[in-house]
């Protein structure tokens, strides 16, 4: 295990413009294995850590995944104190105790600052849009070319056949991909105008604040969606998912208020002291 002189864990980054600070400085909260968390300040932002002397490494992947949940109920409760946080990946340590760490905030509290009250009354949302119908025969059906020549395979020799067979299932598979993008920009469209920022996710579902359903015979998401939006925005985005979902075969899935994972700025806690990070 890696030792760590003065190392300080840091859960997330918090703005606290003096005068909501004032309300609770003694504000705490238990974190990763019980340790006491508490917040250091330099100006307006706040390290949100508690003090520890190792990585926190280990092959129980139950443990891991505690340590997983304290970490997301801390910034979780930094978030509903203090606003919305800028988070940092699990097992992000800062070496030279307190001192170094607001020496660190002080020199970053430029461009600290300014994210952090971007973000403020913000928070990420996840959206997964699924489509049960039968996408490859909509296509065939409304799709002349293909139709044309499903009528040359059904007309051919077998070995002609075959050939037209492959090209036929690489046409399908060109047109499914272009008529999921065309979905996937259709649906962005529509959610856009009710949020600050959207970014796509791919199609492929992952584990964190994603939904894992555990069924392997689902289908593909046609999208998967971040997106930071106000409580505001977030209802009405509500409400424009609940129009996608009605329509024929369509399945949403939305989730969130999360902390703004996508859309928080790389932070480099290299900068103050000798930094430590998984």
């Amino acid at each position: 295990m890696t030792e760590i002189d003065q190392g300080r864990y840091l859960y997330c980054l918090v703005y606290l413009p003096s005068a909501d600070y004032v309300a609770d400085p003694d504000w705490s909260t238990e974190g990763i294995a019980d340790e006491p968390v508490s917040v250091v300040t330099a100006g307006d932002v706040g390290a949100v850590v508690h003090a520890c002397d190792s990585l926190y490494d280990t092959d129980d992947p139950q443990t891991i995944q505690q340590w997983l949940l304290s970490h997301q109920r801390v910034v979780d409760e930094a978030s509903e104190a203090f606003g919305t946080p800028i988070p940092f990946q699990f097992d992000t340590i800062l070496t030279g105790g307190d001192e170094a760490l607001a020496d660190w905030l002080e020199t970053e509290s430029d461009r600290l600052e300014p994210e952090l009250s971007a973000l403020a009354g913000h928070r990420e949302y996840r959206v997964e849009i699924t489509h049960h119908e039968d996408a490859r025969s909509e296509i065939t059906a409304a799709d002349e070319a293909l139709s044309t020549l499903r009528q040359r395979i059904d007309d051919a020799d077998s070995g002609t056949a075959y050939l037209l067979e492959q090209q036929y299932e690489t046409e399908i598979t060109k047109r499914l991909r272009q008529h999921r993008r065309q979905q996937a920009r259709s649906i962005a469209d529509r959610i856009a105008p009710h949020v600050a920022a959207l970014e796509s996710l791919g199609t492929r579902r992952s584990t964190g604040v994603d939904i894992d359903t555990g069924r392997e015979d689902e289908p593909e998401p046609i999208a998967r969606l971040a997106v930071l939006a106000t409580d505001e925005g977030a209802d009405a985005l509500g409400e424009e998912l609940d129009s996608v979902a009605a329509e024929p075969g369509v399945e949403v899935r939305f989730t969130g208020p999360w902390p703004p994972y996508t859309f928080a700025p790389t932070i480099d806690s290299q900068g103050g002291g000798d930094g430590a990070d998984r």
